[in-house]
């Protein structure tokens, strides 16, 4: 069973031996309400072998989930269809503890949302449906119970859900949710899961000794993917130092929100993720499939609800998406070259933010994100160092082109036909 802590370098995650732990996680925040055991067996060993080592997960029925024919629900209804909060279901609380059990053994994290907005009074998802909004006065008892059956596995909680705070009732329900958390179980990490393109938390949240790292999502709205970067540069520079980590960027395959015509591709979501990384929120990145979050099987509803998104893949489709390889090969790439304690670099001679650069301490190593090909100029000369060249499309590898003029870098265009990551290695000796 993996146990982490925050790196002393507040950057990133670790585990309790001083291993460095690369947050690579898959968003599943409907399996306890509609993945089989029998499935969630076969996603679990297929996400294995890829290097996934996280899993988001609702405790609570996601408000937008695909239709299941499993009519597992966390509590009993009230004449109106509403839950009856007073009123557990043991049996769905059961089957997910299982669930956990299932995916810990096979060497996963499990990252579990206590109170998603729309259980959450006042925020933008009670707005739009507040029939299940969870009163103040059990919520304590919620989480007491819920830290009764998850936290012997050591998960990470993500005490909200997809929210923003708009109010002093909604401060005080996820105030009242992290305390209680972490007291019972201060072993178990805990973060934010906050609306997408929010980047302020109020001071309450913020300033608190139970917060430990930064969630932010650059989320599904097709306007605003340079958020990738820049919330990553945000949560990165917060008054109070915590690892941070991009835990929604744009799903492969997801329509775009509001309805809106397209889809993601896996171009976008591999693009969200360098972005991300290489720019403050190196802790690692989260992927998520259009019908593996949502559950989604061939025939099924799925209503527009929330954000509002085009239909999602079967969720056997939606497992093999290659982006999620993408996203593990970002992972084996982080471990191959050592890159840890990174720095935003701005050094790019270039009318653009989509190129990204980092350093490790010590300007040991360079990485660049270079999403359209063209020659890159570098202000700092950079004679002292050896460059490779990875595709991360077909992920091969080649020598650059490297160039010195009046203490500038130029890295001439590559021979690849995609995005790439230009790693620079300081030489021996130098």
């Amino acid at each position: 069973m993996i146990k982490l802590r925050v790196a002393e370098n507040k950057k990133c995650l670790e585990t309790t031996n001083g291993e460095k732990f690369f947050y690579l996680a898959d968003t599943v925040w409907s399996a306890f309400t509609n993945a089989a055991l029998e499935e969630w067996n076969d996603y679990l060993e297929l996400r294995k072998t890829q290097g996934f080592n996280v899993l988001q997960i609702n405790i609570l029925q996601q408000w937008d989930a695909s239709e299941t024919e499993l009519n597992m629900k966390p509590f009993e209804y009230k004449e109106d269809g509403s839950f009856d909060f007073s009123k557990r279901n043991e049996a769905y609380f059961e089957r997910a503890e299982k669930m956990v059990q299932m995916a810990v053994e096979k060497g996963f994290v499990p990252a579990l949302v206590l109170l998603w907005c729309n259980y959450v009074p006042e925020t933008w998802g009670a707005e739009i449906s507040s029939v299940n909004n969870m009163p103040l006065d059990v919520v304590e008892d919620y989480v007491t119970y819920v830290d009764g059956k998850f936290s012997k596995y050591n998960p990470i909680y993500l005490v909200s859900g997809d929210t923003d705070f708009p109010t002093e009732l909604t401060i005080t329900y996820y105030s009242l949710a992290l305390n209680t958390i972490k007291k019972l179980s201060p072993q178990c990490l805990t973060t934010l899961h906050v609306r997408g393109r929010l980047m302020e938390i109020p001071d309450e949240l913020l300033y608190s000794d139970n917060l430990d790292f930064y969630m932010f999502q650059s989320g599904h709205n097709i306007q605003f993917q340079s958020m990738s970067y820049q919330l990553a540069e945000e949560f990165s520079n917060k008054p109070v130092k915590r690892p941070s980590i991009n835990s929604e960027p744009c799903y492969e395959q997801m329509g775009y929100s509001r309805n809106l015509y397209g889809r993601f591709t896996r171009f976008d979501v591999r693009k969200a993720a360098w972005q991300s990384l290489l720019s403050g929120a190196e802790a690692g990145i989260t992927y998520g499939a259009h019908g593996i979050w949502s559950w989604h099987k061939k025939g099924k509803g799925f209503g527009l609800v929330g954000e509002a998104f085009d239909k999602p893949f079967d969720w056997r489709d939606a497992v093999k998406f290659e982006g999620a390889w993408d996203y593990a090969f970002a992972k084996s790439l982080f471990k191959l070259f050592s890159l840890h304690d990174l720095q935003p670099l701005d050094i790019v001679l270039k009318n653009t933010e989509e190129i990204r650069v980092a350093s490790t301490a010590g300007l040991n190593k360079i990485a660049i994100y270079m999403p359209v090909n063209t020659t890159l100029k570098l202000n700092k000369l950079l004679e002292n160092y050896e460059f490779t060249i990875i595709d991360l499309e077909q992920r091969r590898f080649a020598e650059a082109d490297v160039s010195f003029k009046d203490n500038i870098t130029v890295i001439g265009m590559h021979n690849f036909e995609a995005d790439v990551v230009i790693i620079g290695e300081k030489k021996l000796g130098s």
